[in-house]
């Protein structure tokens, strides 16, 4: 958020900034989802819903496991929620009390470790090595004391994904245990070459968590939703009844008729796949090496540490002299983020090529200028 502001900053004066800070799509939701939001405005008054969510929804979610993972889901085992945050509150209240020690890989999505905290949980961060590209293993957790565990594939920053067996290895390790289990599956239907595979298609046993936030395109719409244990069921409709009554109702609108605008979706797919590719060809050139290349959402995660020490000073260099907006790692894992930076393909492709340009030129001339090479 400091690089966002100081970005605002600065484009406020009149200068040029790439944005590549920002893990949001640079599409709006789809066309024909902004349509029937128009057509429903015209003959209802969009009052609350009941709290699990429009029952259409519910059902249409539940045809998408079938389309995605071949699933059969019970659509009454579907939450639909105030984006993927208000699922990270739902999931954490019913499975967890006060107290309670629950794991998250590090790198990591940051508001993990603030939400657990705010319902007085203990985040351990479990540090992810390179070899697993950046995921956390059973090997990892190897003495933690956890009572509960939320596995992100693909992962934010890094955009690497658990295969199968990586991931029904966490699944089973946790049930051993009696570990309770979430799978942040956010950045599913962003990926460049096989699909993600869902927890789901582990375990019926766990919370899932997903948003129509990345994929749909709807970031700002606040909308996502879980699928819990049958058991679990009016657990958790007691809880989002009195933490948030329903999820917006314009917005679950919105999100129904997104689920049928397949091509528009996919067209966004294959801009980010282009942006990837532009990624891992230009990002080298600039001097940034240290990479493991996504598998899916629209991240890369780079190790700076042959550039800097201090990767929120060197991000705000990056600022200032190239006019790029990129993200310090220190959020993402606090103890190794000095020495790391995430890179966003979000936006519009052309974006991308000029920042990566930019990057180019600039540390070209710093190189040159410490009598380094890149």
């Amino acid at each position: 958020m400091d690089v966002v502001a100081e970005a605002a900053r600065l484009e406020a004066a009149g200068r040029h900034i790439i944005h590549m800070e920002v893990g949001q799509p640079g599409t709006s939701a789809p066309a024909g989802a902004r349509a029937a939001l128009v057509r429903e405005v015209e003959r209802s008054s969009l009052g609350y819903t009941v709290s699990l969510g429009i029952p259409a929804l519910r059902a249409g979610i539940a045809g998408l496991y079938r389309r995605w993972y071949g699933l059969e889901l019970n659509p009454d085992r579907v939450v639909v929620t105030a984006g993927s945050s208000g699922a990270f509150l739902l999931a954490f209240t019913a499975l967890c009390d006060a107290g309670d020690r629950v794991g998250m890989g590090e790198p990591g999505y940051p508001s993990y470790r603030q939400i657990l905290k705010a319902l007085s949980l203990v985040p351990v961060g479990i540090a992810a090595r390179v070899e697993n590209r950046l995921q956390p293993s059973t090997r990892d957790m190897a003495g933690l004391d956890l009572q509960g565990l939320i596995v992100a594939s693909p992962g934010n920053p890094s955009g690497t994904m658990l295969s199968r067996g990586a991931l029904g290895d966490l699944v089973g390790y946790a049930a051993e245990r009696r570990i309770r289990f979430v799978s942040d599956e956010i950045y599913h239907g962003l990926h460049y070459g096989d699909r993600a595979v869902s927890a789901l298609e582990v375990s019926d046993d766990l919370y899932v968590v997903n948003s129509f936030s990345k994929y749909f395109s709807m970031t700002g719409w606040r909308v996502g939703w879980m699928v819990v244990p049958e058991d679990h069921i009016r657990t958790v409709e007691r809880l989002a009844q009195n933490m948030f009554i329903c999820a917006p109702h314009a917005a679950q609108v919105v999100s129904l008729a997104a689920l049928d605008c397949v091509d528009e979706l996919e067209g966004n797919r294959a801009t980010y796949a282009e942006n990837r590719r532009l990624m891992l060809e230009g990002l080298p050139k600039a001097g940034f090496t240290r990479i493991a290349p996504p598998d899916g959402a629209f991240y890369v995660y780079a190790d700076v540490s042959d550039h800097t020490t201090d990767s929120v000073a060197f991000a705000a260099e990056l600022l200032r002299e190239a006019g790029v907006a990129v993200t310090p790692g220190v959020d993402f894992d606090p103890k190794r983020g000095r020495q790391t930076l995430r890179f966003s393909y979000a936006r519009a492709t052309a974006d991308i090529a000029e920042g990566l340009r930019r990057l180019q030129d600039y540390m070209t001339m710093r190189a040159g200028a410490s009598g380094g090479d890149i």
